[in-house]
């Protein structure tokens, strides 16, 4: 077994206990926090559960077998014994999957970022297009959709958009995401059937709760001031909209979606929670990328991962080397074959880091 499993195991009947004592049952937030947590862990301890379950039953098929005298018992016992042994084998490849997923897998809820790069208005269409695809995903996967901040263009495209996606295995199939998005193809603004290529940038953050991230009093600064629409004309004759400034990183979030300023409030700290524990991620991940290599790299948004190419119907992630030739599908959401590529590639990099750090060549 994977010792980080049996902690997490562990860290779960923990919070199991914390659940049924009155004290915490009494303070809401800290009833959220935990059961948001709880509810990260609950698949991996069944998972362990299970496991240490066939542990005992194949020590009891085991003993069975070798200690029977009836040859038609005994032949029971081993046919027992060589099921329970399969499932193992199952569901040990699944804890092998979980052990070398980080905490990624037990992490439900994300933060999405899609920001208009080089293009000018194409390149806010093609934000829009991103946007799209990924919540067209998320809807096939059940996941819940909430947009916290956006900002249009004159054609309806997206200067930027921030999005917070919850359900089991967001964060973990859609963490690899980050990056430059390229595309090529002739933009509704052409009138010379040119193919010009624009960029947008996507950042996922992992949904931070304050356990995890905690600001102190002195850390953070916040503003208010009037939401502003198109143009800049004042939408609300209120300051609703909130900017929070995080005084130890310089990290700045703000939102004015909501004519309500605790609304946004409550918004801009999700979103604030989430950059600060990826900025305190991204040094992990450098040093990743030095050992290994990794697709997550150095943390720098502006690296290349994917290009859309219309013109050929096809996509390329060049971070595995991958092209599928069914754009139409994948900007329609269809993104399984290039969520399991990356996992995949991920997976096995994992292993191999783990097996050289136990001495392997």
């Amino acid at each position: 077994m994977f010792p980080s499993l049996e902690a997490r195991l562990q860290r779960f009947e923990e919070l199991e206990r914390q659940l049924q004592s009155p004290e915490v049952l009494s303070d809401v937030t800290r009833s959220i926090e935990i059961t948001r947590e709880y509810g990260g862990l609950k698949k991996v301890a069944a998972a362990v559960r299970e496991y240490h379950r066939l542990e005992e039953e194949i020590a009891a098929a085991t003993e069975m077998a070798e200690e029977e005298s009836d040859p038609e018992a005994r032949k029971y016992a081993q046919s027992e014994l060589t099921a329970l042994k399969k499932q193992l084998a199952v569901l040990e490849t699944e804890l092998e999957d979980i052990a070398t997923s980080g905490d990624s897998i037990t992490r439900g809820g994300l933060i999405l970022e899609v920001r208009a790069g080089t293009g000018g208005e194409e390149a806010a269409l093609f934000a829009r297009d991103l946007v799209n695809m990924y919540l067209r995903y998320a809807d096939v996967q059940g996941w819940k959709q909430e947009i916290l901040e956006s900002s249009h263009s004159d054609m309806g495209g997206f200067k930027e958009v921030v999005i917070a996606i919850s359900g089991e295995g967001a964060f973990h199939q859609l963490q690899f995401e980050s990056g430059g998005h390229r595309v090529q193809r002739v933009p509704e603004t052409e009138t010379q059937g040119r193919i010009h290529t624009s960029a947008a940038t996507v950042a996922v953050l992992p949904e931070a709760s304050e356990v995890e991230v905690h600001f102190g009093p002195d850390d953070l600064r916040i503003d208010t001031f009037h939401a502003s629409g198109p143009g800049g004309q004042k939408v609300n004759k209120t300051e609703s909209a909130i900017r929070i400034t995080h005084l130890p990183t310089g990290t700045v979030v703000q939102c004015q979606d909501e004519k309500s300023q605790h609304k946004n409030k409550a918004k801009a700290m999700r979103v604030l929670r989430g950059r600060v524990l990826e900025a305190r991620q991204r040094q992990v991940d450098a040093e990743r990328a030095d050992q290994r290599r990794t697709l997550i790299g150095s943390g720098d948004r502006s690296q290349r991962v994917r290009t859309y190419n219309f013109p050929q119907g096809r996509v390329t992630d060049h971070r595995i080397g991958l092209t599928l030739h069914k754009l139409d599908q994948i900007m329609a959401g269809e993104l399984d074959d290039l969520i399991s590529g990356l996992l995949e590639f991920d997976r096995q990099e994992r292993l191999n880091r783990d097996w050289k750090a136990e001495g392997g060549d």
